[in-house]
């Protein structure tokens, strides 16, 4: 049950936090997991989040709109707006974006999840469905993942440009 959950998050310390939309859940889920929110809001470890009548198209509409009634109220002008602002108002603000997605049953598609926050997200698909995913699988993908180059948009000779490309790049 949730409530048996809640008590195990407490006790090793776990923040849980939920992205998406909990008022288009059940009254009585929702309630349970408002109430866990609420009992692990002070707890220092672990961040459980978890996404739930959750959407990314969702989630940009939402802070798009929150920030438009900010400009029509002139808390902000639009020169104001930049990927920080933006961010700062999507269900994920304050939390790093992913670094790694593992995409289980062999979907080459991101279904919607965390559109924004995945820009730079490095991506590893395995065809084990989601209920036979175990610690092996973790371990492969981590592997893999550690032998990979993070670019986060540049190509690999920006990242390790040649001494003569480095020197005309500081002239």
């Amino acid at each position: 049950t949730i409530k048996k959950e809640i008590a195990d998050l407490q006790k090793n310390n776990v923040h849980l936090m939920i992205i998406g939309h909990l008022k288009d859940l059940p009254d009585i889920t929702r309630k349970s997991l408002e109430d866990g929110i609420e009992k692990t809001k002070n707890n220092t470890g672990l961040k459980l989040v978890l996404a739930l009548s959750y959407g990314g198209r969702r989630e940009i509409l939402d802070a798009v709109q929150k920030i438009t009634e900010k400009a029509i109220d002139g808390k902000i002008s639009p020169g104001d707006i930049d990927e920080k602002l933006f961010s700062q108002h999507l269900y994920t603000a304050g939390l790093p974006d992913p670094d790694l997605l593992i995409r289980t049953s062999g979907e080459l598609r991101v279904s919607n999840f965390l559109l924004w926050q995945m820009a730079y997200t490095e991506m590893y698909i395995m065809d084990v469905y989601w209920p036979d995913f175990r610690r092996k699988e973790l371990y492969e993908a981590i592997q893999v993942y550690q032998k990979r180059e993070r670019r986060f948009g540049l190509v690999s000779e920006q990242l390790h440009p040649t001494p003569s490309e480095a020197r005309t790049q500081h002239v």
